[in-house]
């Protein structure tokens, strides 16, 4: 007798301050684990020179978008600079049904939205950084931003982490590698719960009926 169980997909969000690393840990999870997928976006902004329809994001008009709401096929939306962003419902619900694992990379309020609709199925994971003085460094390190923009984001980071005790985890990212093997051990060890196992309880039926034969 064997032990075979097709689970239901789980979705993994990742939120932290910008600089923090969330992003490169989400790339390091996906190759790690090919059979993961990221959730992609709808916007309503143009696409820019390179990008693709269904790649980078869906893109939408906001009439289109609006109807999506409305009609409820987004686990979340918000608008940033006059343009909106959201997660189609659809390709995450498709996914999770085939078991496949969702990752999300989306601050605190896209993060309670999916919560709110998807709470069974969610894994929330907040990634820290180890001072504010790194952080700082981290995002001058990029140099892609201006001193202006670097201040913005430095007073956003505030309000984020703020919001680090609505994760069920929490990770310092003081070494990218062991913080890697920290995620890696939280994906594993949600995926073998036992609610996210279907096929536990046929197969302790199978057990059961082998004692019987005995």
């Amino acid at each position: 007798m064997t032990f075979a169980s097709v689970r239901r997909g789980l979705l993994l969000i990742l939120s932290s301050p910008s600089g923090a690393g969330k992003s490169t840990l989400s790339r390091m999870l996906m190759t790690w684990d090919p059979t993961m997928r990221f959730s992609v976006s709808a916007t309503t902004r143009a696409p820019r020179p390179g990008e693709e329809d269904g790649r980078e994001y869906f893109f939408r008009s906001r009439t289109e978008f609006e109807a999506m709401v409305k009609a409820g096929d987004m686990l979340e939306h918000a608008e940033v600079f006059g343009n909106l962003y959201g997660s189609p419902r659809g390709p995450v619900e498709a996914a999770m049904k085939a078991g496949t694992d969702t990752v999300f990379d989306i601050d605190w309020q896209g993060g309670q939205q999916v919560k709110q609709a998807m709470r069974d199925d969610v894994v929330s994971i907040f990634i820290l950084p180890p001072s504010i003085a790194e952080l700082d460094r981290r995002l001058r390190s990029r140099g892609q931003d201006s001193d202006e923009v670097i201040a913005g984001r430095m007073a956003k980071s505030r309000d984020e982490i703020s919001h680090w005790a609505e994760y069920d985890y929490v990770l310092v990212n003081e070494d990218l590698a062991q913080t890697f093997e920290q995620l890696k051990t939280i994906l594993i060890a949600e995926r073998l719960q036992r609610d996210r196992q279907p096929g536990l309880s046929a197969f302790v039926r199978g057990l059961n009926t082998e004692f019987e034969a005995r």
